[in-house]
């Protein structure tokens, strides 16, 4: 995980990486990794900036596809948004419980 100091250098180390100088050579085995981060650079920032995990992101990534995979036959995409908002919301509903 990077510190709050190496942020501000990462836009820098971005720009000098490997990949983006052999981009100029035309090499084909890293030209297309070459434009996906010259591509993404404000992405790639961005996330190292919040903190995030590539494993956050694919938890939820994975969480959201559960949701999707649970909602075919759902006859509107709103019901299918109001489901991935209420499981990715953080929200605890409590169901009620049946009086003994």
């Amino acid at each position: 995980m990077l510190s709050q100091r190496d942020i501000g250098g990462t836009g820098r180390a971005l720009s000098n990486c490997v990949f983006l100088r052999r981009l100029r050579v035309r090499r084909e085995n890293t030209a297309e990794p070459a434009r996906k981060i010259r591509r993404r650079r404000p992405d790639i920032i961005r996330t190292i900036r919040l903190g995030s995990s590539n494993s956050r992101l694919e938890a939820s990534d994975n969480r959201i596809k559960v949701t999707i995979r649970m909602s075919y036959g759902f006859h509107h995409v709103d019901n299918l948004i109001a489901l991935v908002m209420l499981r990715c919301g953080g929200l605890d509903i409590r169901l009620p419980q049946p009086r003994t």
